[in-house]
């Protein structure tokens, strides 16, 4: 849960999404236990601190991931050492590195980052056929934007003082275009943090085309 642009993150910072695990992950865990395949094996792309992976490790998924900050993924091997987290980035090839999964997760990386279609066909790469895509990313639409504008919270909300922070507003529309373009298909969005049409984040959820590989 970091940004992929190459820089480390202020993990300090009152926005940093490690503090959102309280909703995220919970969030995350549900859709993986309806939709995810019997095999308890992701990948995290952009793992930050290691929540999410120490979180499902606790329910026996075996996990893999990258944060391209050394200082992240020191405090996620300290924290959650039955994880494999490693520096790397969603710009390098990961498949290579690591090969194929039934499932890669990104919790709020996305709108981090500089060249979301490379992030996305990283994500594509790293899945096997039939796998499944997990992305979440703060949520954008027109109430919940005129509620901040209304409250005067647009400058916290779309600040730019925050180094390396959010460059990346996503909406389902954006979004959605995204993955289709990368080939992901059967894209689905659910929401957590706050009722519809205030959520805080939005969880798209995709497949990559294909038959899901049998296991040996």
């Amino acid at each position: 849960m970091a940004n992929l642009v190459g820089e480390d993150t202020n993990y300090g910072h009152e926005h940093d999404p490690a503090v959102s695990d309280g909703y995220l992950l919970p969030k995350l865990i549900s859709i993986l236990g309806r939709r995810a395949p019997s095999e308890r094996t992701a990948f995290d792309l952009g793992a930050g601190t290691g929540g999410a992976a120490g979180g499902l490790g606790a329910l026996n998924y075996t996990i893999v991931g990258v944060e391209p900050s050394p200082e992240g993924v020191a405090i996620a091997n300290q924290r959650f050492p039955a994880a494999r987290i490693e520096v790397g980035s969603g710009y390098d090839d990961l498949a290579a590195r690591y090969g194929r999964f039934p499932v890669v997760y990104s919790l709020e990386v996305i709108e981090h980052v500089y060249s979301p279609r490379q992030f996305v066909k990283t994500a594509h790469d790293l899945l096997e056929p039939g796998g499944l895509l997990v992305l979440s990313t703060p949520y954008h639409g027109y109430w919940k934007n005129l509620a901040m504008a209304l409250t005067g919270k647009l400058d916290r909300h779309f600040t730019a003082l925050w180094d390396h922070g959010h460059i990346k507003f996503w909406s389902l529309k954006t979004l959605t275009s995204l993955l289709d373009e990368a080939g992901f298909t059967d894209i689905q969005f659910e929401f957590t943090g706050r009722p519809m049409p205030f959520a805080k984040s939005m969880f798209a959820i995709a497949r990559k085309p294909g038959d899901v590989l049998p296991r040996p």
